[in-house]
């Protein structure tokens, strides 16, 4: 898988929680036939600005997501055609070149801070700036975009989670292991 970078406990100071490897996801299978985290490595190495950055105040990173293969991108846009999920067909699909992450935040005892949803909330709750999440939740998305644009990702303002490299098509899509789909 060219120019992708493992991202595990060893070589980053994160908390992996790899949804789509469990079945404690949106689509409430496994798609993943075991637990990966690989970004392409320009997006490793402003993770790694991000996880500095964060632990400068006391948190760390949970990543949920990374590189997603194109077959799983696949399957969860014929499952959520609404829009939440790029169609990988004309779509920019930043997941599938391994310039985009899911994370939350974790303060020093790996507790979840509030970010007002869950993980893969398709609603305008999981909006940057839905007012209908808590005041708590509200500020903890803001220190989320903070570290993460600052480390030089770009957002998407209807997941809070969700964060890419800019320009995410000028990366090439990344060929699945065998064995990676569980779809």
């Amino acid at each position: 898988m060219q120019n992708l970078i493992e991202i595990n406990t060893e070589n980053f100071d994160v908390v992996l929680d790899l949804r789509y490897a469990t079945e404690n996801n949106v689509c409430q299978r496994r798609l993943y036939s075991y637990p990966f985290c690989y970004l392409h490595k320009e997006a490793a190495e402003a993770l790694q600005k991000a996880i500095e950055a964060a632990s400068n105040i006391g948190l760390k990173i949970k990543i949920f997501d990374s590189f997603r293969p194109i077959e799983v991108q696949q399957y969860m846009f014929d499952q959520f055609p609404g829009g939440f999920v790029s169609n990988p067909k004309n779509g920019r699909i930043p997941h599938c070149r391994g310039v985009a992450v899911d994370l939350t935040l974790v303060d020093e005892s790996g507790a979840e801070l509030d970010m007002g949803t869950d993980f893969d909330e398709f609603s305008d709750l999981a909006h940057h700036n839905c007012s209908k999440v808590s005041v708590e939740a509200q500020r903890n998305r803001l220190i989320l975009l903070g570290l993460m644009k600052l480390a030089g990702f770009d957002h998407l303002s209807f997941e809070w989670w969700h964060y890419q490299l800019p320009n995410p098509t000028s990366y090439e899509v990344v060929a699945a292991k065998d064995g990676m789909v569980g779809v």
